[in-house]
This record gives C-alpha cells, sequence and structure tokens, in this order.
C-alpha cells in the first residue's frame, strides 16, 4: 500500500490529462503565431517599393481598378507596346469609356481601338473570372497585370487560379500613400496590408478546396 508523505499532494489522471492538453494548446498557438508573422514578413517584403518596367511583352494588358495612377500606367504600357490590347477590369456601372478617356488625354486616341471595360467585376474573384473571358475570347497566352504592389500578390494568385496555362507579368504600381519599406510607421498602412495578408491566406486556402466541396 503506498503512503503519501505529509505536505505533497497528488493529481488526478484528468488534472494530468488537462494539463498535458493545455500545454499541447499553447503550444499550437505559439507556433501558429510564429508561422503568421513570419508569414506576414515574407508578404511584406516581396512588394516592390518602386516601379519597374515589364522584362518583356505580352500579348495583353490587364488592369484592376482601385486608382487613376493604376490606368495611366497599364495605357502607358500599352502605348510603348508592351501588349496589343487593354482589359480595365472593374470599372463602375455609371462610367463610361470617355469619361476615363477626359482623365488621361495623352492617351485618349487608344480607346477608340484597343481598350475594353469589365463592368461585372465587383471584387479580385471577379476581376480573375472576367480576365479568363477576355483572355480565351482574345486568344491571349500572356498578360501583363497591373495592380497596386500590396495587391498584387493576391492579384497574381486570384489570375493564377483562373489561368494557370497563360503567362502572368505583374506590373506593381507603386503609391506614395502606401509606403510599403517603412509600414511599420504608419498605422494605416500597417492595417492596410495586414488586412491584404489575411484576403491572401483566405485566397488561398479558398483554392485548395474542391469545387465540388466550396
Amino acid at each position: 500500500m503506498h503512503s503519501v508523505e505529509p505536505g505533497t499532494t497528488t493529481r488526478s489522471p484528468g488534472a494530468l490529462l488537462w494539463r498535458r492538453a493545455y500545454r499541447t494548446v499553447l503550444l499550437v498557438v505559439l507556433l501558429a503565431g510564429v508561422l503568421f508573422s513570419g508569414g506576414f514578413y515574407w508578404f511584406v517584403s516581396q512588394m516592390p517599393v518602386v516601379e519597374a518596367s515589364p522584362s518583356h511583352k505580352a500579348d495583353g494588358i490587364v488592369v484592376l481598378t482601385g486608382g487613376a495612377f493604376r490606368i495611366s500606367d497599364a495605357l502607358e504600357l500599352l502605348s510603348t507596346g508592351h501588349g496589343r490590347r487593354l482589359l480595365i477590369s472593374g470599372v463602375n456601372r455609371n462610367t463610361r469609356s470617355y469619361e476615363i478617356a477626359r482623365l488621361v488625354p495623352e492617351h485618349q486616341r487608344w480607346f477608340s481601338c484597343c481598350v475594353d471595360l469589365d463592368y461585372s467585376a465587383t471584387n479580385t474573384i471577379g476581376n480573375a473570372v472576367e480576365t479568363r473571358r477576355w483572355v480565351v475570347d482574345r486568344g491571349f497566352k500572356s498578360v501583363i497585370v497591373v495592380t497596386a504592389n500590396y495587391h498584387m500578390p493576391r492579384a497574381m494568385a486570384e489570375l493564377g487560379h483562373e489561368l494557370p496555362e497563360v503567362s502572368l507579368v505583374p506590373y506593381a504600381v507603386v503609391s506614395d500613400r502606401v509606403k510599403v519599406d517603412d509600414w511599420w510607421d504608419n498605422p494605416d498602412t500597417a492595417r492596410l496590408l495586414f488586412l491584404e495578408y489575411l484576403k491572401y491566406i483566405v485566397a488561398r486556402v479558398r483554392m485548395t478546396i474542391p469545387p465540388s466541396l466550396a
């Protein structure tokens, strides 16, 4: 018969099991936190902080709306022969082609021949779906993607998911209002990048789910 010395305590099997489970959960949470933080720093470090011309030309150019500079840069690429045709994806339904053309007078002539407008897309997933339709209709095999630097990872993921056989060339637009290289000094930029990272993770997870289960 075992005796218990005075001043000592015994733990029930249930208490020991609970403590072991608590430690396991804590370890998993800490590990997830480290992976999440490391992933966020990697995500931000991949974003260009200066604009660079595409390394080669493509059949078409697609710009995802969200800023006037994006459209201007996309038209500049079109005018310099980087693509044969431009799709502006996610245009407001109340906005007409001539209204956009007035914002970029130096590129107005391109709207009469080489610019298509997509009014259907309302988010990045929609941008990818409508771009796929445009690419298939035009028979393009390569596309330059124009969007903000912080939006580029998710845009490339969504477009790559819809267009696995098409060569996608990123052209990241850099804005002075979103300083990626010193994001930690600006709460608004930090919040924007954090939310974009969460959206990127959700997009990547969604792409792993079979269509039959989605």
